[in-house]
């Protein structure tokens, strides 16, 4: 079993539109277990999740568990829910979880440097001077979280009217980013979602509870959906968008589910 694990979570093409470029689906396994499960919580270890009563093993064959019982139950779920294949594609809490368990674990700090950075150069601090209503929607998404984190965390972002960069205060990023979670399952999950939405602060504001998850998403998409609504329909990007959007509530999930 833990072979098949690790080769299940190693070089899958987890993008649809990755594997039709290829010209085929990626190799998928056979479902080999009749349940998943949830074991007691093991202390340190969280609660194992476990296929037909034996531990599930990351790719890195560390045991796979949360620090929660929901959050476990929620992983456990992914399992259940695969029929004759099991596909990494369809399981974002488990990658998520594999992610959290393999690699940020290991790699804190590099992790949080990575999300400071995005700080750096926030999408929310860079402005369209034209068209109006453009302007319009991006100030009413954009300007509630910029608020959220002068008077909330005491960081004061300039916002600037293009796409040229421009450097932040040194005390605006020092300040913001004393609040990036130090426990690796949020700090996993406020990665993702500063990734997938190009936007350390709405992350942020999502792992401190400023904004719910659907004004998050949509505020991360205010300049695409502005183009959309302007131009017409874009079925590729939407695609896309929905492809990353199970990745995105897989790392809303955590935030709300990894507390202890």
């Amino acid at each position: 079993m833990r072979d098949i694990l690790v080769d299940l979570f190693e070089n899958q093409p987890l993008d649809p539109m990755v594997s039709a470029r290829q010209g085929a689906r990626a190799s998928l396994r056979k479902r080999f277990y009749k349940s998943a499960s949830v074991g007691e919580s093991t202390g340190e270890g969280g609660f194992a999740i476990l296929l037909d009563g034996k531990p599930v093993k990351t790719p890195q064959r560390r045991a796979l568990a949360a620090p929660t019982k929901t959050l476990a139950d929620a992983i456990a779920s992914e399992w259940q829910a695969q029929e004759t294949v099991i596909d990494p594609a369809a399981m974002p809490l488990t990658r998520l979880a594999n992610a959290a368990i393999d690699a940020v674990a290991d790699h804190a700090g590099a992790v949080t440097d990575e999300v400071a950075k995005y700080l750096g150069s926030d999408l929310l601090c860079y402005r369209a001077d034209a068209p109006p209503g453009l302007v319009e929607l991006q100030a009413r998404h954009w300007d509630p979280v910029i608020g959220w984190a002068r008077d909330r965390l005491g960081a004061r972002f300039l916002l600037i009217e293009g796409i040229v960069f421009a450097a932040q205060p040194d005390e605006t990023i020092i300040a913001a980013r004393a609040a990036i979670p130090h426990d690796i399952w949020r700090l996993a999950a406020v990665a993702s979602i500063t990734t997938l939405t190009g936007s350390a602060l709405l992350a942020l504001a999502l792992a401190q509870g400023a904004i719910d998850g659907e004004s998050a998403w949509a505020a991360a998409h205010v300049d695409e959906d502005f183009q959309m609504s302007s131009w017409g329909r874009d079925d590729q990007a939407l695609e896309r968008r929905a492809f990353r959007r199970a990745d995105y509530d897989a790392a809303v999930s955590v935030l709300a589910l990894a507390k202890i």
